[in-house]
């Protein structure tokens, strides 16, 4: 089964070699049938500490590393 990859924006790197990604989707309202911004924060391994607040990038599905941190950062997005 193929992992899953996603691309957002690290908006905090305050924790050592983790940082919190916050990814956005455009998703269409059922009734309203508006599109609506859903934003979803995921804390992401960074183990050489090398992404800095506003960088975007793509983190990848690994194993459990804690209790919240279920995401490895791959590299940064074009």
């Amino acid at each position: 089964m193929p992992k899953r990859k996603l691309t957002g924006k690290v908006i905090s790197d305050k924790m050592d070699k983790t940082v919190v990604v916050q990814v956005q989707q455009l998703k269409k309202h059922a009734k309203y049938r508006r599109y609506i911004r859903i934003h979803k924060k995921y804390k992401a391994d960074d183990a050489k500490e090398e992404y800095k607040v506003g960088d975007r990038v793509v983190i990848e599905e690994s194993r459990p590393l804690s209790k919240d941190k279920k995401w490895k950062v791959v590299s940064k997005a074009a």
